[in-house]
């Protein structure tokens, strides 16, 4: 009985891998020009869709555990962005809010996606990326009932 092959080339996993570390350096150039790093920028993303949601539902959304979500949410909080506040109704709670300063920058970071579209260029179509977005989105949802 042979060895399992054990190339690189083979692992749907490094190719994912590394892909992340190509697209946080696309992305980085768009996001230093706005003064948000890759996870600040998904967090506001979440924040501009739904405003006012507590720290485990934003933690559920961004799959982020709560001592990786604490620190970046204080890091938006200092930059007065948004606002940590406990739940009038179950102080067990916080919700997270954004400032007006947080509403304005997404103004600011709607060029961000072009931009990654941009540094994209032929090498994807717009309907072959929603197809392997929902194909690595099944991958994850796979791994994560497990």
């Amino acid at each position: 009985m042979s060895a399992p092959s054990l190339s690189l080339d083979e692992f749907v996993c490094f190719a994912i891998y590394t892909a992340n570390g190509a697209f946080n350096r696309a992305y980085k150039p768009a996001l230093n020009a706005i003064g948000l790093t890759y996870p600040q920028y998904l967090a506001m993303v979440a924040l501009w869709a739904k405003d006012g949601v507590t720290v485990g539902a934003l933690g559920e959304q961004l799959f982020l555990e709560s001592n990786t979500l604490t620190p970046l949410l204080k890091r938006l909080e200092a930059a007065g962005l948004v606002t940590r506040q406990r739940d009038a109704e179950d102080e067990r709670q916080v919700r997270v809010h954004l400032t007006d300063e947080g509403r304005a920058l997404r103004l600011k970071a709607a060029s961000v996606p072009e931009s990654i579209v941009g540094a994209l260029g032929s090498a994807a179509a717009p309907e072959d990326i929603g197809r392997l977005r929902d194909e690595i989105a099944r991958l994850r949802d796979a791994l994560n009932a497990r």
